[in-house]
């Protein structure tokens, strides 16, 4: 009964919510009559993404496309509002247009949104538009306790069975994969990410480690089996921590393992080794000197740190809807901005990889699970959840692949840590 009631608490993306929202999902049965109007903002539209090889397909089947190159997808609207409510804000309202079916997309969803993302990306027209936007409206929620409280459970209370049908089985994690090899399984690439962390930090047996943000437990739960660490982890999502204690009970780890229902500013202890993993990106650029103070109360003077975060090239805020309907309060950073963590105490930043396309590898796998699952999850919420989230993993690939993502892992110590490696070696050695 509990589970049922956070479900419908946090499903904003459910049709009901949408609908609501001013999502009407009623879609006309019979091709309406296309007026001047309409055709004018067609053409307006595709004129503001920088004419892409795209074809508008409009609710009496006429079909607009300004391009001489031959459409490699088709965007059909359904109602003359949906091109209205698209022309006037297009990054906030095509996400729940296509989450109520009234914007549907004719071809490969991912190669769609990666065409639509470079031609926007390109248009100077449609950056003048954004960043008009973004200055008027986009106004991202903030990251204090409370309300980061809220954030995180917006995103990771709506039950663990649904985050299950499509992560990896072994560890349930929700962070970028690794592939040394690209044919690895997504189970063989999430532990080769976890161990590839485990050597950046020069994990040993006894280490006391302090985990930022801990999702379902499964990176503590692989450092204390695997490496012989003492793992504390913080948490927010009631959940998650209550999946990742019965895992670690069940596993046997209870003792080596401590997970904690509390905010990261609330740390406390000394720690070997610091580690965050895909959390930095719901802290909030205004927050980022008050974790590097966290990072340096808690750290043993020879201790080591890792953070690993989706990020940008440039300042750029996140996508509105996706801040609006998935991540509330999230922001990737720029790798300067990033330095606000660590300049304050003076960090050494010892080793910065970027795996960007290793994200774009883990989102693929992530999706095809989610797809071949699609029908359960539509039953346990609904078509607009699943068509949001099915939107959310596609548009997440097409943010790697065209560079408009990245991810980011940093490496630190204190800058007087004179133990640090002479080289990346032990990067590369087997497990």
């Amino acid at each position: 009964m509990e589970k049922d009631i956070q479900k419908k608490k946090t499903l904003t993306l459910s049709m009901p919510a949408l609908v609501e929202g001013g999502y009407n999902a009623d879609i006309p049965q019979a091709p309406a009559r296309v007026s001047v109007l309409d055709r004018w903002m067609a053409r307006k539209l595709m004129d503001l993404l920088g004419d892409p090889p795209l074809s508008f397909v409009l609710w009496n089947i006429e079909e607009i496309s300004s391009s001489a190159a031959k459409p490699m997808a088709r965007v059909h609207f359904h109602d003359s509002e949906a091109l209205h409510h698209l022309l006037i804000n297009p990054a906030l309202h095509f996400g729940d247009l296509y989450s109520v079916g009234r914007i549907e997309i004719e071809g490969e969803l991912v190669r769609f949104l990666e065409t639509a993302y470079r031609a926007a990306a390109s248009s100077p027209k449609y950056r003048k538009l954004k960043k008009a936007q973004t200055r008027l409206f986009n106004r991202p929620r903030l990251n204090r306790p409370a309300d980061s409280r809220d954030n995180i459970h917006h995103h990771y209370d709506i039950g663990n069975d649904f985050y299950e049908r499509w992560l990896d089985r072994e560890a349930m994690q929700y962070t970028c994969a690794y592939f040394p090899s690209p044919d690895l399984t997504l189970e063989q690439a999430q532990r080769a990410k976890m161990d590839h962390i485990c050597r950046k930090l020069q994990l040993k047996p006894g280490d006391r480690v302090v985990e930022a943000g801990g999702g379902w437990g499964g990176f503590a739960r692989h450092m204390a089996k695997n490496y012989g660490a003492r793992v504390r982890s913080y948490n927010i999502s009631r959940q998650q921590v209550l999946y990742a204690r019965a895992r670690s009970v069940a596993d046997g780890l209870e003792r080596n393992v401590e997970y904690v229902e509390e905010d990261y500013r609330k740390m406390t202890g000394e720690y070997d080794v610091f580690v965050s993993v895909g959390m930095l990106e719901h802290v909030g650029r205004s927050h980022y000197r008050e974790l590097g103070d966290v990072i340096h109360r808690c750290l043993a003077p020879h201790g080591r740190g890792l953070i690993h975060s989706i990020g940008r090239n440039k300042h750029e805020p996140m996508n509105a809807w996706i801040e609006k309907r998935i991540f509330p309060g999230a922001y990737p950073p720029t790798l300067r901005e990033m330095m606000d963590i660590f300049e304050t105490h003076e960090f050494s930043v010892l080793d910065v990889e970027n795996l960007r396309l290793h994200y774009a590898k883990t989102l693929e796998r992530w999706l095809a699970r989610f797809e071949r699952h699609a029908k359960d999850i539509e039953a346990s919420y609904d078509s607009a959840f699943t068509r949001a989230w099915r939107l959310y993993l596609a548009g997440s690939i097409a943010g790697f692949t065209t560079g408009s993502l990245q991810l980011f892992q940093i490496v630190f110590s204190h800058g007087t840590n004179n133990d640090v490696p002479w080289s990346r070696a032990h990067l590369y050695r087997d497990s």
